[in-house]
């Protein structure tokens, strides 16, 4: 009997899997919306930013599976460790150098802020432990979300400002909204309204933050965003039964459109890189799961 070999991509998939790499792009828009925010600078501090913060998430994804395993094995066998692809030790000890390649990267290399750069490594390991035991587990992923905005901000030129930490929080609204969202994913209930108002917190900022030129900007750019947020939650109230999963990972891209609100579009040069940042997440989701 002849056994067929697996090709590359059959082989490297179950790691793009485990490290749900297709949200990569929203962790790099954060990066970038933040470094703006913090004044910008030199590009190569940017890249540091997004290498140590993909490291950082990647981490806390391999810890995720490795927590989330009994659950798995009974409602999501397909995942990496109950399908055998990949070991669960395996998984703990490297999701553990993930994140220490992340902390070393932004701290030793990046020069970001220590304090912000250990809480988001806090923050991601109890999220990964206790996120299946309590109810605030959407204030711990928001948390995390929000601490990248902060220690991106603060290897910009002027640091972490006001409009930083407004602007973090705004996307901490956010994403209590969709990770509220994502819990009905294993019911495939229909979502609560109170998260669909978290999901639209993003816009209030951009208005009051932005004024003269830059208040058209705002609006043309809310207006993406509320589209966006619509098509996304269509499958979440369609006929013929709702679509969570499809619901939450069409809103995971959307957080780039979110970022992209909390500069405004400034630069403009910026835009066109938030956009492509989206059509990559978009596209990845083609071939990786987001959730």
């Amino acid at each position: 009997m002849l056994i067929r070999r697996p090709n590359f991509a059959q082989r490297v998939r179950p790691w793009l899997v485990l490290g749900r790499v297709s949200n990569l792009p929203t962790v790099w828009s954060n990066g970038l919306a933040g470094w703006l925010l913090g004044g910008g600078g030199r590009f190569g501090s940017l890249l540091l930013v997004w290498l140590g913060t993909t490291f950082l998430y990647l981490g806390g994804m391999w810890l995720n599976d490795f927590c989330d395993v009994e659950f798995d094995r009974r409602h999501r066998p397909g995942r990496p460790i109950p399908a055998g692809q990949v070991t669960r030790q395996f998984v703990f000890y490297g999701g553990l150098l993930w994140l220490a390649a992340g902390v070393l990267t932004l701290v030793a290399l990046a020069d970001a802020n220590v304090f912000w750069t250990l809480l988001l490594a806090a923050l991601i390991v109890t999220y990964d432990v206790v996120h299946k035991m309590t109810t605030i587990s959407p204030l711990l992923m928001a948390a995390c979300r929000f601490c990248v905005y902060l220690l991106a901000a603060s290897v910009g030129d002027d640091g972490i400002g006001g409009l930083a930490v407004w602007s973090a929080f705004a996307l901490a609204a956010y994403i209590v909204g969709l990770t509220q969202i994502a819990r009905k994913e294993h019911t495939q209930d229909r979502p609560d309204w109170w998260p669909l108002l978290l999901l639209l917190t993003p816009i209030g900022l951009a208005l009051l933050a932005n004024a003269g030129a830059y208040r058209e900007v705002a609006i043309v750019l809310c207006l993406l965003f509320v589209v966006s947020v619509l098509v996304a939650l269509r499958h979440a109230v369609r006929d013929s039964g709702p679509n969570i999963g499809m619901t939450v990972s069409s809103l995971l891209a959307v957080i780039v459109f979110v970022d992209l609100l909390a500069v405004a579009g400034d630069p403009p040069g910026v835009v066109p890189a938030f956009l492509g940042l989206f059509l990559l997440a978009k596209l990845a989701q083609r071939y990786v799961p987001a959730t």
